[in-house]
């Protein structure tokens, strides 16, 4: 790597983070909006959630196909139609009127964000030095959770003081056009970059061969189990601490809060530490601390402190562990010239279940047995997790001693 331009790698990799986070942003500003739509639009809790639900069963869809399309026609002929899709329909959505149209738009909508997600995961790992990639992979994630589930319901809620639902989806959707802009600029494509297998198409290797790879089906394995905690607690949590707990809803703001600083936090530590200390004990103290946090946080009164640091604590593992999936684990797994496809085969079943199953799970055992039950079945999800990751293969540069492993 000793052709690697260093300045190329910050400029790509800050607009791809920037990006990411414009992604977090326009998928979950619906949720703190949703009392205001539902009374506009007369949509009841199930219409709510479907709306909420079917975004990521549509984007799990389509990563699975948009990560081949950018591994075969180029990173900016997917990157740029999905950044400008995601950012037009979210101020779209502000024009809907009704249940069917916002369910419509919500759906296309993760049809964009599906393609821009693993082509853009991608995208940074071409443009990384191998012994930054982890960091780098986790800093691109790492502003998902910040602007959309830390920051996202601050700005809602604020905007919404001085304007309607409607406008706030518009005003939202100008950065993404902007950042657009700057990719079409900077990013260049991998045979650019001399990424190996990326100067023609028959340098590929064929796609049954990610299969082959031990370390694909397991992260797809551990992805299920990661996304599992993840949408549960983002989804039930609020009202885990509002009917269970019986925290006042500025406490429980307070309380909820903590995922989303906790998630940011972690996707920039875990994945950049992994590439200190190797992917799979990383992997290990990520579900470990996410089910033990977890477990803490169940098991704690109204002490707004503790409630908060455990679930900081809990989440930083948890997003931490998205991150380092997602990112070095899913490209060091891939194949010659499909990291892309690979990273979408793994981000898809993931994202299909975390997105709409696990919540769906959780909503049936908190309705038939009590809001208190949910968190059981993000225990149970992370605990299968930390099992699994003893099966992973190690692959982190420094501690399998090459410059490179294969990373397409």
């Amino acid at each position: 790597m000793s052709n690697h331009d260093t300045a190329y790698e910050w400029k790509a990799v800050a607009l791809l983070t920037l990006g990411f986070g414009l992604v977090g942003l326009d998928r979950w500003i619906i949720a703190p909006m949703m009392p205001a739509i539902a009374a506009d639009l007369h949509l009841n809790y199930a219409q709510s959630g479907y709306i909420i639900g079917l975004l990521g069963v549509s984007w799990g869809v389509f990563a699975m196909v948009a990560g081949g399309l950018s591994d075969r026609f180029g990173r900016k002929k997917v990157l740029l139609p999905a950044i400008i899709g995601f950012s037009l329909l979210s101020g779209l959505s502000g024009l809907a009127t009704g249940f069917v149209g916002l369910m419509l738009i919500r759906l296309i909508m993760g049809v964009t964000e599906g393609a821009f997600c693993p082509t853009s995961f991608a995208t940074t790992n071409d443009a990384s030095h191998p012994s930054r990639r982890g960091f780098n992979l986790g800093l691109q994630q790492s502003t998902f959770p910040l602007f959309g589930l830390a920051l996202g319901p601050i700005l809602a809620t604020q905007m919404l003081q001085i304007t309607s639902w409607h406008w706030v989806f518009v005003l939202v959707a100008i950065p993404g056009l902007i950042v657009a802009a700057l990719l079409a600029k900077v990013i260049r494509e991998p045979h650019e970059l001399g990424v190996k297998g990326a100067s023609a198409s028959h340098e590929h290797a064929k796609l049954s061969e990610v299969f082959k790879v031990r370390n694909v089906p397991l992260a797809m394995i551990l992805l299920l189990c990661a996304m599992s905690g993840i949408f549960t607690l983002s989804a039930l949590t609020p009202q885990y601490l509002t009917d269970y707990v019986k925290l006042s809803p500025t406490n429980m703001g307070f309380v909820v809060s903590a995922i989303g600083f906790g998630g940011f936090a972690g996707q920039v530590v875990l994945p950049g530490l992994s590439d200190l200390i190797g992917r799979k004990p990383t992997a290990l103290i990520g579900f470990l601390g996410a089910a033990t946090f977890v477990y803490l946080f169940a098991n704690t009164g109204t002490s707004l402190g503790l409630l908060f640091f455990y679930l900081f604590v809990a989440c930083f593992c948890n997003f931490g562990m998205l991150g380092l999936i997602t990112g070095p684990i899913a490209s060091e797994a891939a194949p010659r010239g499909l990291v892309s496809s690979t990273t979408g085969l793994i981000v898809g079943p993931g994202e299909i279940f975390g997105g709409g199953v696990a919540p769906a799970i959780a909503g049936f055992v908190a309705q038939s047995y009590g809001i208190q039950y949910m968190l059981v079945v993000a225990l149970i999800g992370l605990s299968v997790g930390a099992v699994a990751t003893l099966f992973l293969k190690e692959t982190a540069p420094r501690r399998v001693g090459v410059e490179a492993v294969a990373n397409g």
